[in-house]
Parts: structure tokens; C-alpha cells; sequence
């Protein structure tokens, strides 16, 4: 049985990452720094999964707690997926710099001294920057050189660092873009969070709400990630995860708002992008100085910019890859039906357990 080591496994992200590899026949361990998610309690009990407790910037930490679960297993570790990482548009410059930086400098040694087959770093679109995108794919897409955040900055950095220490038949890199789907306790909770607060859908500037909103849902996000793990023509590449559909930003807050707030309607303003530069300029600068892991209002300054700007990334690597293993990308309609069947549950397709940022 082949083994791999994932990062942030009780995130949201990871979570699904982790269900990806376990079904298709891997032995996962499970790193978490804190607790367990109960989906991961379950695997260690069906024998699937192995929970380790750590620091993921702390690589001798890491060698130390993961040597003795591979001895008793006579294994080895054959893949490293670093899903932790701090995500998101506020915070202390340090922070950031540790969570998704250092943590990598760290992964990258143990790649290294345990001769790792292959390490998928988990990205982001935001390292492109965000301005006005019009499908564009990843050769002709360039890093940005001022990303004007420390969450892209770390990311671009961490990427460099990969590529400049591991061989490229060692690495692989996916950029998802705004991930979403069943358990998402950030974007999604924080649009229906918004508009539970308002009576409008609001956008700023020219695009009046008609730019393209990347959505990549996470199941898309953990089969791409599984793909570049195991395939030997996606070695050394970056693959950005978008899903097929183009949903504008304002389409994309109607159908949380039809799914979450039924009995709700909303009209809809569009403001000077002054306007939103000036309020974001005061949120994310006290977001930042009480370093808050999200900000006490939106739009942030640079939520505004992602949100008023046309992020439209190509996504052909991801089918690529999807269509050679015989693999079916997730559909948004199909995504979407997954949230409200959780709705009509009473689940409300919002996970109270899992986080984006978990080192």
C-alpha cells in the first residue's frame, strides 16, 4: 500500500483531499495541529488513515513524529500534500510568512532527506494578481511581481522555493481558485453572512457585478491534486483548478441567496470603486492590526479587488489531466444540487468543524 502525507488534513480543503486518496486505495497520514476532524477519527478507526500531531514548520519535529508510524508500518512516505496554509485576505505580514513559507522550507527538507517520490504544493490563482483576466492559461499567465498582499507574496515565494529545491520530476503545484462546496466555512459562509445583513447585493466599479467569479469546487480541487501526485506527464507542473462554468460574482451571490435565504429578495447597487477603496483601506487595516484570521466586514481591500475585477483563468491542465486518467470533473449544477439537498436536511451545507487554515 502506498502511503501519503497530508497537511491540513482536518481543513476543508484537506479533508477532501484526504477522502480522495483513501478511496483510491492510499494510506493516509493525517497530519493536524490541534485535533482530529471526526471524519478523520472515523478513518483511523476503519485502518485508513493515521493521525499525526505537529507543527508543520517544524521539519524535525515532523521526521520525529512520523518515523516511528512508518516503522510500525514498514512503509515509506511516497507523496507529500501540503494543504496548510493560512487563506486569507487579512492578517499580520508574519503570520503569513510562517504558515505559508516556512511550513514549505520545512516540507521541502523532508522531501529531501526522506527521498519523497513526488510534493503537491496547494496555491492559489491569487499569485497571478487581480486585475482583468480573459481565460488565459498557465504558460501564458505570469506571476505577479506585486501582489499587494501577503497571501499571494507567500505563495509566490513558497513556489519559487519548491522549484528552485526540488528536481521537477518532484513537485507539482495546483492553483485553485475560489474554492466552494459542501463544508465550506469561509467564502460561502461569508457571502450568506453578507447577505443576511443586507437587503442588496452590492458591487463596485465598471464591471457592475458581470465579472467572472473562478469557482473551483473542492472535489475538483482534490482529484486535481491526486492526479499531479500520481501522474508522470503533470511533474513540475502548475495546474489551476477553475471550474468549467463562467458564474459571475453577481450570479454566484443569487444562487447562495436562493439556497440559503429562500424567502429573501435582493436588489442590487453598484458603488464608485473609491467608495469601496476608501471602507476596505478601514477593514483590513484594524483586521490587521488585531490580526484577525478574517475581516470584521466586507468588502476588505483586497476582497475588493478580487471581487470588481474578471478572473477568468484557462483550466485546459485540469481537464487534460481529468480526461487522461478517465476521470469526471464535478459539475457546478451538481455541486450546487449537493448543497441543497444538505439545505433541505437541515445540515446547511456549512461545516462548523473544518478551516481553511490549519497548520
Amino acid at each position: 500500500m502506498r502511503h501519503v502525507f497530508i497537511t491540513g488534513a482536518a481543513g476543508f480543503i484537506g479533508g477532501y483531499v484526504v477522502r480522495r486518496f483513501v478511496d483510491e486505495g492510499w494510506h493516509v497520514l493525517a497530519l493536524v495541529h490541534r485535533t482530529a476532524s471526526a471524519e478523520l477519527t472515523r478513518l483511523v478507526q476503519a485502518s485508513r488513515a493515521t493521525v499525526v500531531t505537529g507543527d508543520v514548520t517544524d521539519p524535525s519535529g515532523l521526521m520525529s513524529a512520523l518515523a516511528p508510524v512508518l516503522a510500525k508500518r514498514g512503509a515509506v512516505v511516497d507523496v507529500i500534500v501540503h494543504c496548510a496554509g493560512r487563506a486569507s485576505d487579512v492578517g499580520r505580514r508574519g503570520e503569513f510568512r510562517r504558515t505559508n513559507f516556512e511550513s514549505v522550507q520545512g516540507l521541502v527538507k523532508v522531501a529531501k532527506e526522506w527521498n519523497v517520490g513526488r510534493m503537491v504544493f496547494v496555491s492559489t490563482t491569487d499569485v497571478y494578481g487581480l486585475r482583468d483576466f480573459h481565460g488565459e492559461s498557465e504558460d501564458e499567465l505570469a506571476l505577479a511581481a506585486r501582489p499587494g498582499n501577503a497571501y499571494p507574496e507567500f505563495k509566490i515565494a513558497a513556489e519559487a522555493f519548491i522549484r528552485a529545491q526540488l528536481p521537477p520530476d518532484r513537485f507539482g503545484i495546483v492553483r485553485p481558485a475560489q474554492v466552494w462546496g459542501l463544508g465550506d466555512r469561509t467564502l460561502t459562509s461569508r457571502i450568506v453572512s453578507f447577505l443576511r445583513a443586507s437587503p442588496w447585493i452590492v458591487h463596485f466599479g465598471k464591471w457592475r457585478g458581470r465579472n467572472r467569479w473562478p469557482l473551483a469546487h473542492v472535489r475538483n480541487v482534490a482529484l486535481t491534486v491526486f492526479l499531479v501526485a500520481t501522474i508522470p506527464e503533470a511533474a513540475g507542473l502548475a495546474v489551476n483548478v477553475v471550474d468549467d462554468e463562467n458564474t459571475t460574482i453577481d450570479e454566484f451571490y443569487r444562487i447562495l441567496a436562493r439556497i440559503y435565504l429562500p424567502h429573501r429578495t435582493f436588489g442590487t447597487v453598484t458603488l464608485p470603486f473609491w467608495l469601496g477603496q476608501c471602507f476596505g483601506a478601514v477593514v483590513s487595516g484594524l483586521s490587521n492590526l488585531l490580526n484577525l484570521k478574517q475581516p470584521f466586514a466586507d468588502p476588505s481591500f483586497y476582497a475588493l479587488y478580487a471581487v470588481s475585477h474578471n478572473l477568468d483563468f484557462g483550466n485546459r491542465r485540469m481537464k487534460d489531466l481529468a480526461a487522461s486518467s478517465g476521470r469526471e470533473l464535478v459539475t457546478r449544477d451538481a455541486g450546487l444540487r449537493e448543497l441543497e439537498e444538505a439545505t433541505s436536511h437541515g445540515e446547511g451545507g456549512m461545516s462548523k468543524s473544518n478551516e481553511n487554515c490549519d497548520v
